[in-house]
């Protein structure tokens, strides 16, 4: 039987994927095999060392102590594309409120209650209101992944230029774009010319602050900007600034601080971007099957810190092999059988043996440079 330690509320039905004579869920397990996580940080979490893996329910990772699993020997996953829709749908929603006024408008509105001539009130007051159509305007969409593409494809359906930026940008992901939307490499393209920047990239030190005060600079004045992926790809101080003195002239966040909450042109959300009942849904059914092909299998499918191989199970003993660079011809000769497939990713190496001796666990273990090893 397999513990599987969920640290927040997730989907049921997704839940319900795992077979019921073989899984156990809980959120109190003490030695779980495998741990399902939505938003909770692990990061200042003690791991317990019977966990094997982790599977994060949506797309961002970085709640995870991902570089301390990977010393351990867990393997994380995520769900890459499971909530791209809701998040796409929430996007779309903030650039049309971004551009319209409309938030203001509506609490404007509240005000009037119980007033007498409201409906005069309303005629004389909603100039004070008034915004720009999206129609011919030009999106910047910095981040073309899987929620990154289907905006830019959402924008040019509502009748936008889009322009997109991904130094990482897949064979797969450039034949899923629509063909009217122009990539570029150079990011300060987006930032010279788009009225609306939306950004979708992951965090890492290389994008946070992306938008800042020197791209913010470069900006049109009165450009609008939306990011649904993560806050500390926009700057706090710089977007407060700019919102200030009206460089940009609305801010939509899912990630909204402290200074910037009550701004007069800040549209701030709770997080909502894969609050759908049907993303959590997806999401879970991803990262549970995820787990389960690589508890009973060894299968690697979405990891983030494995390389991604899977292998038809050929007969004998199965052993999976986690290595600090490639080793595998050390672990095959250990494990006594040839029968395998192996990857590096970056300096993480990953070994699936079929056939292998009875002693190969011990063996194999010897080898310099293993992490861990598994018999399945």
């Amino acid at each position: 039987m397999y513990n599987i330690l969920t640290l927040n509320k997730i989907s049921k039905t997704g839940l319900s994927n795992f077979d019921a004579a073989k899984y156990a869920c809980a959120d109190d397990f003490a030695a779980p095999d495998a741990v399902i996580v939505r938003s909770a940080s692990m990061h200042e979490m003690e791991i317990p060392s019977s966990v094997l893996a982790i599977a994060r329910a949506g797309a961002g990772y970085n709640n995870i102590p991902v570089d301390a699993c990977t010393e351990k020997g867990i393997c994380v996953f995520n769900t890459p594309g499971a909530n791209a829709n809701a998040v796409k749908e929430l996007v779309i929603c903030g650039l049309l409120l971004a551009s319209r006024r409309v938030v203001p408008s509506i609490d404007w509105c509240r005000t009037l209650k119980g007033e007498d001539e409201i409906s005069k009130k309303i005629e004389k007051g909603k100039s004070n209101f008034a915004g720009p159509e999206i129609m011919d305007k030009t999106l910047g969409v910095i981040g073309l992944g899987a929620i990154g593409i289907k905006v830019c494809n959402a924008a040019v359906a509502l009748g936008m230029n889009v322009i997109g930026y991904d130094p990482y940008l897949s064979e797969k992901g450039a034949a899923m774009l629509d063909s009217s939307v122009t990539v570029t490499a150079d990011v300060n393209d987006i930032f010279v010319n788009s009225d609306y920047i939306s950004v979708h990239a992951p965090l890492t030190d290389s994008t946070k602050g992306i938008v800042g005060k020197e791209t913010l600079a470069m900006a049109k004045d009165g450009v609008r900007v939306l990011n649904f992926a993560r806050g500390g790809l926009v700057d706090n101080e710089a977007i407060v600034e700019a919102i200030k003195s009206g460089k940009c002239a609305a801010y939509a966040t899912d990630f909204p601080t402290d200074e910037q909450l009550c701004l007069d042109g800040v549209i701030a959300m709770p997080h909502l971007g894969a609050s759908t009942p049907e993303s959590e849904e997806n999401c879970a059914v991803m990262a549970v099957n995820q787990i389960a092909e690589y508890l009973e299998k060894g299968n690697v499918v979405n990891s983030v810190n494995l390389p991604c191989i899977s292998k038809d199970m050929t007969g004998g003993k199965r052993i999976t092999v986690i290595t600090k660079g490639d080793v595998s011809a050390a672990v095959l000769a250990a494990a006594g059988s040839d029968d395998a497939v192996s990857a590096v990713r970056k300096d993480i190496g990953y070994v699936i043996v079929d056939g292998a001796n009875d002693d190969a666990v011990d063996a194999v273990n010897a080898v310099d440079g293993v992490i861990a090893v598994r018999a399945i």
